[in-house]
């Protein structure tokens, strides 16, 4: 694993961050620390074939290959969402396609996210997740045409 964790390990790790706040004001406030912690995204990437269809605010994310492992970087302009993006990358970035096509996810329920959202993030955020998972699966799809 060359000291890459498990999707499984990093989302025990967010769920494990999240149990230490007590309110959820305490968590949006820890989310929007995340957010601010990401990267920001070269300006060539915010392209409209960048965006993420199906969020509220604007998101860019792109994927990038290699060593058969996708990567993953984004940007929102706003903070909720930064913070949330982030938490996907923490978790499905450096990973195998396959992995990343066959998360569950199951975090982003465990620490109540979706109860804690307004529909329109929670939408956002599955759009998000879709997104992540269908570079994910081009990336498998390509690799796999390369070794035929």
């Amino acid at each position: 694993m060359n000291g890459q964790k498990s999707i499984q390990g990093t989302e025990n790790e967010i769920v494990e961050e999240f149990s230490l706040f007590d309110s959820w004001d305490d968590k949006y406030e820890y989310i929007i620390d995340l957010g601010k912690k990401l990267s920001p995204l070269d300006e060539k990437y915010k392209i409209d074939e960048n965006r993420v269809r199906g969020c509220q605010s604007t998101v860019y994310l792109v994927a990038d290959y290699r060593d058969g492992k996708v990567y993953y970087k984004a940007e929102s302009d706003a903070v909720i969402v930064k913070g949330l993006i982030s938490m996907l990358i923490r978790v499905l970035s450096g990973q195998k396609p396959d992995d990343i096509v066959m998360a569950p996810l199951n975090f982003i329920r465990e620490i109540g996210m979706m109860t804690h959202l307004a529909q329109t993030r929670s939408n956002g955020l599955l759009a998000m997740v879709k997104q992540m998972k269908n570079y994910a699966l081009a990336f498998k799809v390509k690799a796999a045409a390369m070794n035929q």
